[in-house]
């Protein structure tokens, strides 16, 4: 894992703008999760000018649903989610500090701009291996919306997370990258 970025979350300015579409990155630290739900609930709050359950600044989102976990687990599968469900609330959360998104599958002309304005970062994590992902989530517990089940925010502590820059904030999308990459063949 040598060419892997090794980064500690919460994400700063400077981590952000040193990320390219497909740069890999091992993240370390802190993760919340939350699926279109829970960030339908978020927005809500801040439509009210109400405090939200979780910082946003510097923080990244993961869109995931976890499997309960196993005796002795912190958590059980734990795959990402397709992200596009989260287009209508993520240009929202970016503007009020969110940094990163992790999900699976492209995203909306209106988030990529959003990650432009607002400096954030959009990573992809592997679909289909949710078990190993969930190997990395070394603690897991429910910090809002527990009646949501799997779909509620949880507070993930992550120890070398992979995931791989699709979105950064010049523009670039390492899906459109690799269809141009394959057609130039």
């Amino acid at each position: 894992m040598e060419d892997y970025l090794r980064l500690q979350t919460p994400l700063t300015e400077e981590v952000v703008a040193s990320l390219k579409a497909g740069d890999r990155v091992l993240l370390n630290g802190i993760l919340y999760t939350g699926r279109d739900a829970a960030h339908k609930r978020l927005v809500e709050l801040l439509d009210q000018g109400r405090e939200l359950p979780i910082p946003l600044a510097g923080q990244v989102i993961y869109f995931v649903g976890p499997a309960p976990a196993k005796p002795g687990q912190a958590i059980g599968s734990a795959g990402p989610t397709t992200s596009y469900r989260m287009d209508p609330y993520s240009p929202r959360l970016l503007a009020e500090g969110l940094k990163g998104m992790i999900g699976k599958g492209g995203r909306s002309a209106e988030v990529k701009e959003a990650i432009k304005k607002y400096h954030g970062i959009y990573f992809a994590a592997v679909g289909g291996a949710g078990a190993l992902l969930a190997q990395r989530i070394k603690k897991a517990e429910v910090v809002a919306y527990e009646d949501l089940g799997p779909e509620a925010i949880r507070r993930l502590e992550v120890v070398d997370f992979p995931v791989v820059v699709v979105n950064d904030i010049y523009g670039n999308d390492l899906y459109e990258q690799g269809v141009a990459a394959y057609r130039q063949r």
